[in-house]
């Protein structure tokens, strides 16, 4: 099997190939430098085959059977939850999540609040909608 070509090829084809849903520039540093990697993951955002979910992390898109746009292959919050995990955070339940396993509230969590260990100054979603992160010690 040949190899890809170009870089944006080389950076598809290892999107392509990969289990994971979210990546970071810093994934792709053995096949370009950090210019040419930005220039690729941006080409492949406006071919729709990954999405900006923040600051230096994309995801895999696909096209929505609803609106036709271009969205998330996972939820907000699966994508929120493992982008930190990428990025070395800490991820515990939040309130709500715990007060609903507790039977303490029928409430069901909307999932757009993720509890977090440590400090979080990124903000994590698309098209507008953003998870919240609940800091807990």
């Amino acid at each position: 099997m040949k190899k890809p070509k170009s870089v944006q090829d080389r950076i598809a084809c290892r999107i392509a190939n990969s289990k994971r849903e979210v990546f970071v520039r810093k994934d792709f540093e053995d096949i370009a430098n950090y210019d040419q990697v930005g220039r690729s993951l941006r080409m492949l955002e406006a071919k729709g085959k990954i999405i900006k979910i923040g600051y230096g992390l994309y995801a895999k898109a696909a096209i929505s059977p609803l609106s036709n746009r271009i969205i998330p292959r996972k939820g907000l919050r699966d994508l929120a939850i493992e982008a930190l995990k990428k990025l070395n955070v800490e991820v515990v339940p939040s309130s709500y999540d715990q007060a609903y396993n507790e039977g303490r509230t029928t409430q069901i969590p909307t999932g757009r609040v993720v509890g977090v260990k440590g400090r979080v100054t990124r903000k994590i979603g698309y098209a507008g909608k953003y998870v919240t992160f609940e800091y807990t010690t």
